[in-house]
């Protein structure tokens, strides 16, 4: 199984690549090398890629860790390039999961704060199912200052 990117055209004046991974941690390291690479086609700020580096690599790893148990399957990360900020989602088939609303800290354990992670240094967040109703699908902005 290999990665696959496709670039596009975005409806929102912007510049769209597609993704697809299989569900192995070997391949983050893609996912966070396109994102440099679309750092060439409009400056993002250093701080800005680095957080988006940061949320993308831990809504991947959940997909990776809880997607599909430990059998194949494939992540898809969808990258839109828009004049004004940088959008990201990532999507599986697995299961799927509802993410909690923010928990106390206290009740947080290291493999409880991807989500809140991704939350944290974005400035949009959503999550929920694939429009297929399987599967799961995290969204996340970053706005993009010149």
């Amino acid at each position: 199984m290999s990665a696959q990117a496709q670039p596009a055209p975005s409806s929102a004046g912007g510049s769209i690549v597609r993704l697809t991974i299989p569900a192995k941690a070997e391949y983050i390291t893609l996912v966070r090398l396109a994102l440099s690479g679309l750092s060439r086609l409009r400056p993002i700020g250093e701080e800005a890629l680095g957080d988006l580096k940061l949320a993308v690599t831990e809504a991947c790893t959940n997909s990776v860790r809880h997607g599909y148990q430990g059998a194949d399957g494939t992540v898809e990360i969808i990258y839109e390039l828009r004049p004004d900020r940088l959008v990201v989602e990532v999507a599986d088939d697995g299961p799927g999961f509802e993410a909690e609303r923010t928990r106390n800290p206290e009740e947080m354990t290291e493999g409880g704060l991807g989500i809140e992670i991704i939350k944290a240094v974005s400035d949009e967040f959503e999550s929920g199912y694939r429009m297929s109703g399987r599967g799961s699908r995290l969204r996340f902005a970053k706005l993009l200052n010149d």
